[in-house]
């Protein structure tokens, strides 16, 4: 259903927007929604990606509204895995590996996420500029700015020591791309 519709015949969702609203204020981030798009999500698993080459200057903000699947939002870089449960929130850096895998798995596994199990999560995203000092800061964020190259690229990239980098689906490292 698009956003609109929804929008219109969800009763929660005003209720929802100001929940995340206070939750970011309390964060220290004041105001960062309203001047941010929403758009209404779902993801049946994700396998590892990051989103910096299309969202490099974004954070995103989620809300999740599906009762727990027994899924986890994991960031392989890190170590952290968050439950996904109704009302769980995140913002993350579009840039750090991330997924969405079977809890206490490891890896992502297509057969994890057979046609008739009910995994699906549905969630409400907002992206934030990271040009926001309140987000930038709240995120600790660094940019490493090849200042060299920066001037010849066409799009946002990612390197991971001196070459493009990608994510491998299966286990979220990081690799160089040839």
């Amino acid at each position: 259903m698009p956003l609109a519709r929804t929008q219109a015949r969800w009763p929660d969702y005003k209720r929802c927007v100001q929940a995340i609203s206070d939750w970011t204020c309390a964060l220290g981030l004041p105001a960062v929604l309203a001047s941010s798009d929403v758009a209404l999500m779902a993801c049946r698993g994700a396998r590892y990606h990051h989103d910096g080459a299309q969202y490099g200057g974004a954070a995103f903000c989620n809300l999740f509204l599906s009762e727990d699947r027994g899924l986890d939002l994991h960031f392989p870089s890190t170590g952290h895995r968050i439950p996904l449960t109704r009302g769980t929130a995140v913002i993350f850096d579009t840039g750090q590996p991330h997924g969405v895998i079977q809890r206490g798995s490891g890896s992502f596994s297509v057969a994890d996420f057979a046609p008739d199990q009910d995994c699906i999560q549905i969630f409400l995203t907002w992206e934030l500029p990271i040009e926001d000092a309140h987000i930038g800061q709240a995120l600790n964020m660094v940019f490493d700015i090849a200042r060299s190259t920066s001037p010849q690229l066409d799009e946002e990239q990612v390197w991971l020591n001196g070459a493009p980098a990608a994510v491998c689906p299966e286990t979220g490292r990081w690799y160089q791309v040839d």
